[in-house]
């Protein structure tokens, strides 16, 4: 299993987004899940990102430059980043 590093967008949850936080990756077009948390969001967008990467690999598609895959092993290498905003 490989990790990719993937820019995500977080939106609060607004009219626009039937009242629900919003999480999204620009670089895979259409690839969004909402939540009524931030975390749900996120975790929904996770299962959603992997599909989608899944259905390019199945497809002989490439990826898009955006998408970063880093070196290492899912079962031994845990990844995060954070913006903080002060």
């Amino acid at each position: 299993m490989k990790l990719y590093k993937l820019s995500v967008v977080l939106k609060e949850p607004s009219s626009d987004t039937s009242d629900k936080y919003l999480a999204e990756v620009p670089a895979l077009s259409g690839c969004r899940a909402w939540g009524n948390t931030a975390a749900e969001a996120m975790a929904n967008l996770q299962a959603v990102a992997a599909a989608y990467l899944d259905s390019y690999k199945e497809h002989g598609d490439s990826l898009p430059p955006e998408v970063e895959p880093i070196a290492g092993d899912a079962t031994d290498t845990v990844i995060s980043e954070v913006l903080v905003a002060v």
